[in-house]
């Protein structure tokens, strides 16, 4: 039984008055008729290029935004059923990590109280309990406890995605929407974001959905990978299907797009 399961989800947004001065309106489908099933233990790879809808499906299916039709079940648990005191459970176990790792902290808090936001309003522990499980976190995403009493504009990109990561594991959750971790880092950083994810995934049991534009990463990263282009998965598969035979055009001038990169 998969841990995630998605289907016929759909996200339409209205448009602005036509350019040609008609008035007349339109929609468009950011996510259309999608579905799609993570299994428990594994990495789904989400590629497509800026705009075919890969952060609004991921924000979907964590009901940060709401669908206009389709199903979400998480663990049996149809989401969308669910009530605000019911998702507020859910999400214990179900967490993201963001794409800009200098929008997604807030500056006025010390890493310690960003780490520990989610305990606070999900976990309620002694200060002494919550300060010890910071600094479990920070170690575990392969940063000194030191960092606890410092800011984020006291770090760099790949540190402060490495804080974003630590957030997102405090609640001890079960899956991962990592929206894009690494497209705002250099090449060199985030590679070694991908590797300490691909290490946690073991510590920790997790189970991801990777969505990037980048090819070689969800290649590296992921066990299979879905394609998206304009709102639709157009391609399905094992890693290696999609990499070595891939069979929809979108997905050969994707590959043929990006260039390999050392990970």
């Amino acid at each position: 039984m998969a841990l995630l399961e998605v289907r016929n989800l759909t996200k339409t947004y209205p448009l602005g008055e036509s350019i040609f001065g008609t008035g007349a309106k339109g929609e468009v489908r950011a996510v259309d008729d999608v579905s799609l099933d993570i299994v428990a233990g594994e990495t789904l790879g989400l590629v497509g290029e800026s705009g075919s809808g890969k952060s609004t499906l991921g924000r979907l299916v964590l009901r940060l935004i709401e669908p206009d039709s389709g199903r979400i079940q998480f663990d049996g648990r149809d989401l969308r059923a669910a009530s605000r005191a019911e998702m507020r459970e859910i999400r214990r176990e179900m967490q993201v990590i963001f794409q800009d790792p200098f929008g997604s902290l807030d500056p006025r808090l010390c890493v310690e109280d960003i780490i520990a936001e989610p305990l606070v309003i999900h976990e309620p522990m002694s200060g002494n309990a919550r300060r010890t499980r910071v600094t479990e976190l920070l170690r575990a995403v392969g940063m000194d406890e030191s960092a606890a009493r410092r800011f984020p504009h006291e770090f760099s990109g790949g540190q402060r995605q490495r804080i974003g990561i630590a957030r997102a594991l405090a609640l001890r959750p079960r899956f991962i929407v990592a929206d894009e971790p690494v497209s705002a880092l250099d090449v060199s950083v985030g590679a070694q974001v991908v590797n300490l994810l691909a290490q946690l995934q073991q510590d920790f049991g997790l189970t991801y959905l990777f969505i990037s534009h980048s090819m070689p990463v969800v290649r590296y990263l992921t066990t299979r990978i879905a394609v998206m282009h304009r709102g639709r998965i157009v391609e399905t598969g094992s890693t290696n299907e999609i990499t070595l035979r891939p069979q929809h055009p979108y997905t050969k001038s994707l590959l043929e797009a990006t260039p390999e990169i050392s990970l």
